[in-house]
């Protein structure tokens, strides 16, 4: 009787162990979405170039050069999209194992675990903000000092942050 209740326990903690591992998969849609809002940064990123391409003739050289500016963060974000969707999935979801022999595979697939992910995360936010504070230099005389300010007090608290974090994965490691 001991060894039978024994068992029945057994088995109810196996079933929800495999409950809680099947568990991962509600996440699968948020990289779906994810997707999505990849799809949904191309369209900006063509309106802005349309607006570019269509402006050329007209536009000074500091227009130019934000819209030019508006595209690489729409890249840089992209990008970054890629990384989280990738390493996310692989890490907490399942394993791609179908894809490990293909030739577009990029190498850091599989290899970036979630210290790296932080890491890619908080340097592409200080990159983004960079060329946020870059587009509100180039567009000064838009902009009330007091943004300018919020502007450079955020990107400093980013650059910050991730100096600070940076450190702090460091002294981990030695440890």
């Amino acid at each position: 009787m001991l060894i039978t209740r024994s068992l029945k326990l057994k088995n109810i903690e196996s079933s929800f162990e495999h409950f809680l591992f099947m568990s991962r998969w509600l996440s699968a849609p948020i990289y779906l979405a994810l997707v999505v809002s990849m799809v949904l940064l191309l369209f900006k990123a063509l309106k802005q170039l349309w607006a570019l391409i269509s402006t050329i003739l007209v536009a000074d050289g500091n227009e130019i050069i934000v819209g030019v500016l508006s595209i690489v963060d729409i890249s840089l974000i992209m990008n970054l999209l890629i990384i989280i969707i990738f390493s996310g999935y692989e890490n907490f979801v399942s394993k791609m194992e179908d894809l490990h022999g293909h030739a577009d595979r990029p190498d850091w697939m599989g290899q970036i675990g979630f210290t790296d992910l932080k890491i890619k995360l908080i340097g592409s936010i200080v990159a983004i903000s960079g060329i946020e504070l870059l587009k509100g230099f180039m567009a000064v005389s838009n902009l009330s000092d007091r943004d300018l300010m919020w502007m450079i007090g955020i990107h400093i608290t980013f650059v910050f942050s991730g100096v600070l974090y940076a450190m702090m994965d460091k002294l981990s490691k030695k440890h």
